[in-house]
């Protein structure tokens, strides 16, 4: 009877830097490190443990197959313009902003075709990696001339169990202006005014929305700012939700007909 031949070990995955290493680095991150990725970070803003420590950018990105930008936005160019001499065509560089057409064309401009580079919009945040909530998405925006990036990035977050979107830069702006910002925007008012500063008689129809306030106080202190102003659309979204807003207001000060003032129902789904 022969032998058994001895398993070969896995390959080990791809090693990965992190530049940033705020709320939300620090906890993709760890998501990398369960995923068992080689994961090296820099940030000179921040405290890192001294296992993923790296000494500076260059010593960061030496060897690394993936480099991800996750840096407040308006940090992206200098950063950019930073790491460019220091890249080769085997690596990928990929940002996980909240917003997507200004460090999208920011990318294309200063990596252009010799840098593999593909713009990504994980779906969720620390308190919600804390919280293992599912399902977990991110959406991808891939670059014209790197198509293959965004098959890499694909498999890449699919191995971090999460479920991928592909959009345009634009598109991606425009639905985050309805959803994202508009979330922010609001729960911003409602945590100014004090609504979820542990009221006692909350209903079970303020409990989702204590949840959306806990998020976003679980995320980066600049995430609002960088939400609202960096993409196009949130200024237009926000106007109209303040002028729905102020419509109702005045139906409710005029008196109107209940029936005026229903919430509808949501559409049913399809047969």
């Amino acid at each position: 009877m022969s032998a058994t031949r001895p398993r070969e070990p896995a390959p080990p995955a791809a090693a990965v830097a992190v530049l940033g290493y705020g709320r939300f680095g620090q906890a993709f991150a760890g998501l990398l490190l369960q995923a068992e990725y080689s994961v090296r970070a820099w940030d000179p803003h921040a405290d890192i443990p001294a296992a993923l420590a790296a000494a500076s950018m260059p010593a960061a990105i030496d060897g690394a197959a993936w480099i991800v930008l996750a840096m407040p936005v308006p940090r992206l160019r200098d950063t950019l313009l930073a790491l460019r001499p220091l890249l080769h065509a085997g690596q990928t560089v990929l940002d996980v902003g909240s917003v997507k057409m200004h460090p999208c064309a920011t990318m294309d401009e200063l990596l252009g075709a010799a840098i593999p580079h593909v713009g990504t919009h994980p779906l969720f945040g620390p308190l919600s990696l804390a919280r293992n909530e599912r399902p977990r998405r991110t959406v991808i925006c891939p670059a014209a001339d790197h198509p293959a990036a965004a098959v890499r990035a694909r498999e890449l977050f699919t191995e971090l169990g999460c479920e991928v979107v592909e959009l345009d830069p634009e598109a991606h702006d425009r639905a985050m202006a309805k959803t994202h910002a508009l979330a922010f925007f609001v729960a911003k008012g409602l945590i100014e005014l004090g609504v979820d500063d542990g009221l006692p008689l909350a209903p079970p129809s303020f409990q989702s929305m204590r949840h959306m306030l806990d998020a976003v106080r679980g995320d980066a202190g600049h995430l609002f700012a960088a939400i609202q102003r960096e993409n196009p659309f949130a200024a237009e979204a926000r106007t109209q939700l303040l002028a729905e807003l102020e419509r109702v207001h005045r139906q409710l000060l005029a008196d109107a007909d209940g029936d005026s003032l229903a919430i509808p129902a949501p559409p049913e789904a399809d047969a």
